[in-house]
């Protein structure tokens, strides 16, 4: 009797070994995204945190980054408009013996608004955010 894994059992093994590989990429591929996802300080959360009125204008861009857009109000005072906008999708699939799989997105947008005074402190500040 050989001890050799060959014939069915041999790619029964085959499948199952290349099933857990291509479950391990995937969930690799998945850290990955959001370690990438990480840097983005902008979020509602991190802009009910670290903002608020007094702060200078440095502060705010060491806790949001830079803003998308700068302007000045009717009083020439500084206006900083962060805008994001965001897809999330999840998908899922199989190939070995179907294709099949479910496809799911929804976006998301956040807008903040920084009003500055004369000193360049925050004098006020708004946000928005929306799911669809």
């Amino acid at each position: 009797m050989t001890t050799c894994l060959s014939g069915r059992w041999g790619r029964v093994l085959a499948v199952v070994a290349m099933t857990a590989l291509v479950g391990c990429e995937a969930d690799y591929h998945g850290k990955k995204v959001q370690e990438g996802l990480e840097g983005d300080r902008l979020t509602v959360g991190t802009v009910q945190r670290e903002i608020t009125k007094g702060m200078s204008a440095p502060a705010v861009i060491e806790a949001l980054g830079s803003p998308n857009i700068v302007s000045t109000d009717e009083e020439g005072r500084e206006v900083w408009v962060y805008d994001k906008f965001a897809t999330d999708v999840v998908s899922s699939g199989s190939s070995w013996f179907v294709t099949a799989g479910a496809r799911s997105a929804s976006q998301r947008t956040l807008t903040v608004v920084i009003k500055f005074d004369d000193q360049k402190n925050v004098r006020d500040f708004a946000y928005h955010a929306s799911r669809f």
